[in-house]
């Protein structure tokens, strides 16, 4: 077991509060100053008035846990509040799943984005659970007049040694009013009962019987629905518009323009004004209906973009000089100078939309002094204080304290509830159409949800940007003496690439350059940034670079990391031996700066693909390609297994090693894989998005391809059995995929594949 000060690192937070009926609530944020409870808290007259804590139970035994995250898919609405009831040591089957409202004086991260809810939460959660335990017993003991060591907890029931017996619920009136214990003692790994179990999804019923859960589901008593019309082409301004027609048609009641400030490339917060017009009715179909009746006229403020200049843009970059790399080890040029061979390719990628089942929308109800927001959003606490900005709800004076708390007011005047989502893949963490309802309601006076149509979210959306790369290996006497990684990517580097990532730390000559254009054309997260496309590119040059070597494609990804083992144990080497902070850096710089992986887990999930794929032994007919990649944290090797159907490629089933460290939901954790898996495959084999005239040619699914039933391969799943703390699992399963479908692909036809989607590369061979 492990025993965790509550104070933990001096900012913590731990707070206790009564609950109706006598009931005890509890949280834990590892990111807020801790001070135990200094006074009785009186209980709220309704449980349901207080979601700002992770458990509630009542008098009558009932425990309630509060998910704090967004819900996407993910499944954190399960396996967070497992993670609590371990620590609480109740019943799964007696535990009642809340989502959590926003409250960042509680919660640590309410956000849905990185693979990162887990991995950011483990202790908090544990924390949460063991201390309202902890406080439970003590009141149990309190009462029996016995120290609480000598008391057991199981399933919600306190037992002393004499045998007698009580509920959490007979004691949480008491337990309210108890000082918060100094540290708590967390489980052993090998005690947990919950954690590491299969539980079914706690919304899988609501979910298959279509009970109102998303966002698009809201209603609340005198709504009006909003449909948005935006430039018809990226980098337009409104000049005027006609709404005569518009407000013919039965239902519409307004039509107004408005503005929004909006990101145009997110992850650098380039923020501009965006014109849109907004058809308000009493019906979605009224508004939509209202929308395609409105005659606007646009006009272009900068130049119109295409796919076609972009490809030569980005081709062009490679020629650009680049002043300071993002990385450099050794001298790069000077191995490509004195080696014996060059290889060297380039990779090329499309914009991707995210394409979510359930379209962008919100609700936000303006009209009083509470503004209330409701809806799918990864990023709630972003998207409330965009909020603020935008109405200009604090007037900054310069003076830090009351410009702290002014923005603190301010924060209390916005409410923000999540509801589950029909999809993310990283679309809804921008908060564009929050922003957009918000607004639309205070200038309408009345309620609003703003409802995409789908080719709203196909025109207006924020893309995956366009990326291509080009690397270079350097062979000298059989071995990779230097390797030059340079990605050219249209607005942002942030989603292309991670300069510190295999096989940094492992090659001596090592060099990673970043060029970038700005394009209109908004951009931002897709499923699994900066790997999505990276991984697909290098792990298919490493199966090249194994042929030009003459080397199987898994032995040779393993003598690399080989390679960076031995660099790692120097390092540590260096650790042990210098105590001094100055003079180990100084003889660190005789070393090859470490990656950001562990060489030892990467071989672990090589090893085990490769023995469960049969690696080497592939029936006749059968093609197998190979793929790792380390992100998010986490671990994942791919083995595709294809078949050609005539002169089509069929991956019949991927077999798929993760190491994730500790697996706290096992069915969810498989399922998780499963997606992740098949959407990789998907769109590197069909996913494509055309720009002409500065809009996008697809506006809808029958134009845009996805990835049929038909064709989603069977999806074999293995876990590296782990002690480490979890780690992230949404998305690290899809950047390996592309790169396993395109190995295998050769093994079938002998052609290589370089540019997504694949599909329109494989068609060239019939």
């Amino acid at each position: 077991m492990t025993t965790f000060k509550t104070k933990y690192n001096r900012r913590s937070f731990l707070k206790v509060s009564a609950a109706a009926g006598g009931g005890l609530m509890i949280s834990f944020n590892g990111l807020i100053s801790c001070q135990p409870a200094k006074e009785e808290r009186q209980p709220p007259k309704e449980w349901f008035d207080f979601q700002n804590g992770y458990v509630k139970v009542g008098d009558n035994g009932q425990v309630t846990i509060l998910s704090p995250n967004p819900e996407i898919g993910q499944n954190v609405k399960t396996s967070m509040p497992m993670i609590v009831a371990e620590e609480l040591e109740v019943a799964w089957e007696d535990v009642i799943v809340e989502q959590a409202a926003l409250n960042t004086n509680w919660y640590k991260r309410q956000v849905a984005g990185g693979s990162q809810s887990i991995r950011q939460e483990w202790e908090s959660l544990r924390m949460a659970g063991a201390t309202a335990k902890q406080m439970l017993v003590m009141a149990a003991a309190q009462q029996w007049e016995v120290e609480p060591s000598t008391c057991k907890v199981s399933k919600g029931v306190i037992t002393n040694v004499n045998g007698d017996k009580l509920t959490y619920g007979e004691v949480a009136s008491v337990a309210a009013t108890l000082q918060v214990p100094e540290e708590v003692t967390l489980k052993d790994n090998k005690d947990f009962t919950i954690i590491g179990t299969s539980r079914k999804n706690v919304e899988i019923d609501n979910i298959i019987t279509g009970k109102p859960l998303y966002g698009i589901d809201t209603k609340v008593e005198g709504m009006k629905y909003a449909a948005v019309m935006r430039a018809p082409s990226f980098g337009q301004k409104l000049v005027d518009f006609d709404d005569s027609e518009a407000m013919k048609v039965e239902g519409v009641e307004q039509v107004f323009s408005f503005t929004v400030p909006q990101f145009k490339n997110p992850s650098k917060k380039q923020s501009e004004t965006f014109d849109k017009i907004a058809v308000i009715a009493n019906s979605t179909w009224a508004a939509m209906k209202g929308k395609k009746a409105l005659k606007a006229n646009w006009k272009q403020e900068s130049s119109v973009e295409s796919t076609a200049e972009h490809d030569k843009e980005l081709l062009a970059l490679f020629d650009k000089k680049v002043e300071k790399p993002a990385r450099q080890d050794g001298n790069a040029a000077k191995a490509f100078a004195e080696a014996d061979q060059i290889v060297e390719k380039v990779y090329e990628s499309p914009f991707l939309p995210h394409s979510c089942m359930e379209p962008m929308n919100f609700f936000a109800d303006a009209t009083g002094e509470i503004i209330k927001l409701n809806g799918p959003i990864q990023t709630p606490s972003w998207a409330r204080s965009r909020v603020i900005s935008m109405f200009e709800m604090v007037k900054e004076t310069g003076d830090e304290g009351k410009d702290k708390a002014a923005r603190k007011a301010a924060e209390e005047k916005v409410e923000v509830q999540m509801t589950r989502m029909g999809g993310g893949f990283g679309r809804r963490l921008f908060g564009d159409f929050v922003l957009e309802a918000a607004k639309v309601s205070k200038m309408a006076n009345a309620p609003i949800q703003v409802v995409f149509s789908r080719e709203d979210d196909m025109m207006a959306g924020i893309y995956r940007p366009a990326i291509k790369y080009k690397i270079r290996a350097a062979i000298k006497d059989g071995a990779i003496t230097g390797y030059h990684l340079a990605e050219a990517a249209i607005n942002d580097n942030m989603y292309g690439i991670i300069p510190n990532n295999f096989p940094a730390g492992a090659i001596e000559n090592y060099q990673v350059d970043l060029v970038n254009f700005q394009s209109n054309i908004t951009t931002g997260a897709w499923r699994a940034p900066y790997a999505n496309f990276l991984a697909s590119a290098e792990q298919s040059f490493f199966d090249e670079l194994a042929e030009v070597l003459q080397k199987d494609a898994v032995e040779l990804r393993l003598e690399i990391l080989e390679k960076a083992k031995e660099n790692y144990a120097a390092h540590e080497k260096l650790e042990a031996t210098i105590k001094d902070e100055k003079q180990l850096a100084e003889a660190k710089k005789e070393l090859l700066p470490k990656g950001n992986y562990e060489p030892d887990r990467f071989i672990g999930v090589i090893k085990l693909a490769a023995e469960k794929s049969g690696w080497g032994n592939a029936p006749d007919g059968m093609h197998l390609g190979f793929s790792v990649y380390y992100s998010h944290n986490s671990y994942v090797a791919e083995v595709a297994h294809l078949r050609m159907d005539g002169k089509t490629p069929k991956v019949e089933k991927v077999t798929c090693a993760v190491d994730c460290g500790l697996v706290v939901n096992p069915i969810a954790a498989s399922n998780l894989v499963e997606g992740g898996v098949v959407d990789g495959v998907g769109h590197s084999m069909y996913g494509d998005f055309i720009f002409e005239n500065g809009q996008t040619t697809v506006t809808n699914f029958d134009q845009y391809r996805l990835i049929r039933t038909s064709e989603a391969p069977k999806v074999d799943v293995f876990f590296v059995e782990s002690d480490v703390d979890p780690t992230g699992l949404g998305e690290p399963t899809l950047p390996p995929a592309g790169a396993a479908v395109a190995n295998a692909f050769y093994k079938a036809t002998g052609k290589r594949l370089y540019k997504q989607p694949y599909i329109k590369e494989t068609a060239l061979l019939g």
